[in-house]
């Protein structure tokens, strides 16, 4: 027999022999994996599947329709996490791991339209946030251990057992993580693995916070430093006065919308145990916010902290280099009585920079907070506003100029008849003010170039008929114009500690324009 014919039996019997090793070990392996999925499974799930596929050769495992369920399941009821999922993809498995240890190490995992579904007791998302460490990571971990987890049009529900809706959902999610790594160390860390690089799109997201408020997110997309929110709400649960019967004390109600966000350059995650955030840039579009406070509420007496305490106080570091609110809309509205409706205060067109925004947390030394807002004031008028403070100053001070143009202050009726029974007819063809203060008051100057400043006054009783002898007596005490030049007041006001930031400016303001006219 020549050389050759030896040869090549020799490797068509080595040929036959991987083929029977492969039969046998592929026959082997599908046995063993029931094996590890239900006998050696140490889990508190259940794990079914319709059919599973293995190929030592690709050194791949395919499963089709898994069905995931607590072992503990009630009878009479679902308590805990369910899942169903169409196909599951482990790609370049570990034979040895897989024969010996009874533990499918592999490469990566793809899992197909999984449907998770949390039913727990309570209104909170998560009691404790080591029940995801401890129930879902960690358990699994047994299983299965991989580097890269690709997921496809997934969905995530979290419904309450104790009033049967949603608190948290999740629809249409894809999800790339790649460079995991889960041991006993990141397990006891708040985030119970590291990875190397992530992204993460989700179609849409509805969150219960609370029992007021709900949360709904038309679209998230992110991927390693960056993220983008699309069609963002946090709107009450109730209408406005359903609402106000629920509270024992005033309280501001919010309505707040925007179109998008966007987060540049974002670096978070936990450090020593501390979350942390930093960002480049977040940029807003097309903010609208409407707040309602129902003055018929007896007072919050609880003091109210200016920004700087509120930074300076944060828990973990936050730092945002550079914040614009762009095209926006805010609406302030307050109500003393329901019969006369609420006074309201408007700026369109709203823009705001905000620059070296960040917490106290850890800093011995930071450049003052600055923000300049350009709007519209009350549909007509023109009004910037620069305004600094510095988080680090314990004495929580501030300095805030600005300047309103040629407003009609006939457009503050909608503020001022319901919320003081007054009216105004005139024009600021500019005001200006300049204050300076902090946690005890405010203190500055204002100027007011104005014309034809008349008022009318209203009956208490009949807020529609006019009090014409207080009208009359009004008229006399104002000066109706500033003649020649603009007319300037020095001002001084005493903080009111119940009060919020925005009450004191408004005061000081206030207070200038009753030096100036009257």
């Amino acid at each position: 027999m020549s050389i050759y014919k030896k040869i090549a039996i020799g490797v068509i019997s080595l040929f036959i022999i991987v083929i029977l090793a492969n039969i046998g070990l592929n026959y082997w392996i599908k046995k063993q994996l029931p094996v590890i999925i239900h006998e050696k499974n140490k889990t508190v799930y259940n794990i079914n599947y319709e059919k599973i596929e293995v190929s030592l050769f690709s050194r791949n495992i395919y499963a089709q329709t898994l069905l995931v369920s607590p072992k503990n399941e009630p009878k009479d009821s679902k308590n805990g996490l369910f899942s169903k999922i169409e196909s599951i993809t482990i790609k370049h498995f570990n034979i040895w791991d897989l024969a010996f240890r009874d533990i499918i190490q592999a490469e990566s995992i793809i899992i197909n339209k999984p449907h998770v579904i949390l039913y727990k007791k309570g209104e909170k998302l998560l009691n404790n946030r080591k029940s995801i460490e401890t129930e879902i990571v960690a358990p699994f971990r047994k299983i299965i251990a991989v580097s890269n987890i690709y997921l496809n049009d997934g969905t995530i529900d979290v419904v309450s057992l104790d009033t049967e809706k949603p608190i948290f959902s999740v629809k249409k999610i894809i999800l790339k993580l790649e460079g995991i790594l889960i041991t006993d160390t990141t397990l006891k860390e708040k985030i119970p693995l590291q990875y190397k690089t992530y992204a993460l799109i989700i179609d849409s997201l509805f969150y219960r916070p609370n029992s007021f408020y709900y949360i709904n997110i038309g679209k998230i997309s992110t991927e390693n430093n960056f993220l983008k929110i699309n069609n963002f709400s946090y709107l009450p649960q109730f209408k406005r006065y359903d609402f106000v019967k629920r509270l024992d004390k005033e309280k501001d109600i919010y309505n707040l919308k925007f179109d998008s966000a966007q987060v540049a350059k974002m670096n978070w995650g936990f450090k020593n145990d501390k979350f942390y955030f930093k960002a480049n840039s977040l940029v807003i579009n097309h903010f609208d916010a409407n707040i309602y406070r129902g003055k018929m509420l007896k007072d919050d007496p609880s003091k109210k902290y200016l920004y700087n305490h509120l930074l300076r106080n944060l828990k973990f570091p936050l730092q945002i280099d550079t914040l614009q609110v762009l095209k926006s809309k805010l609406v302030y509205e307050e109500e003393l009585d329901v019969a006369k409706g609420p006074g309201v205060l408007t700026f369109d067109q709203f823009n705001l920079q905000a620059t070296n925004l960040r917490s106290g947390f850890g800093l011995k030394k930071t450049n003052d907070v600055k923000i300049k807002v350009k709007c519209i004031f009350m549909k007509n008028s023109p009004l910037d506003v620069d305004w600094s403070f510095n988080v680090l100053d314990k004495t929580d001070g501030f300095h805030i100029q600005g300047v309103i143009s040629n407003f009609n202050v006939q457009g503050m009726t909608r503020f001022t008849k319901p919320y003081i029974n007054t009216t105004f007819t005139g024009t600021f063809h500019k005001y200006r003010f300049n204050f300076y203060g902090n946690d005890n008051g405010s203190k500055g100057n204002a100027s007011l170039d104005y014309d034809d400043l008349k008022v009318k006054l209203y009956k208490k009783k009949k807020t529609e008929k006019e009090a014409k002898l207080k009208t009359a007596v009004a008229n006399l005490l104002v000066k109706n114009d500033s003649k020649d030049g603009a007319k300037t007041a020095e001002i001084e006001v005493e903080r009111l500690q119940d009060r919020s930031f925005y009450n004191l400016l408004w005061r000081s303001i206030a207070e200038s324009l009753k030096k100036i006219l009257i």
